[in-house]
């Protein structure tokens, strides 16, 4: 299977090793997340931080709507956790997940648009 959107994931998670080597493990999501958007401007890095996005269902528009962490490259939907490990819960997401709260190092997964397919990074 290929990689969708291979370099520019790389890209996203090396701004975010980068977040990782300066904070570490032990802050809020909302720290991790003001420093992911500084780091992925100073790459040049193309986002959106916090987008409204709409909901169908079944061709229907639904008022609920989603709020991704961010969407880069106007494509890639980035969640942030700040949590000792990932759980089933974080896993229903799909775009690259990451894991700023994870010891001794930081954790990513890659989740593409197909149903139960996940790639696990750490």
């Amino acid at each position: 299977m290929e990689i969708l959107f291979k370099k520019e994931s790389y890209q996203i998670i090396g701004a975010c090793f980068e977040v990782y080597k300066d904070k570490g493990s032990g802050f809020l999501e909302s720290v991790y997340q003001e420093c992911l958007a500084l780091e992925f401007a100073a790459r040049g890095i193309p986002f959106r931080e916090r987008p409204e996005l709409t909901l169908e269902y079944k061709g229907q528009a639904l008022r609920q709507t989603y709020e991704p962490d961010f969407i880069c490259y106007d494509d890639i939907i980035v969640e942030i956790k700040a949590a000792k490990q990932l759980a089933a819960e974080h896993r229903a997401q799909m775009g690259l997940l990451i894991n700023f709260g994870h010891y001794p190092k930081l954790e990513h997964e890659r989740f593409v648009n197909q149903k139960g397919y996940y790639e696990p990074r750490e």
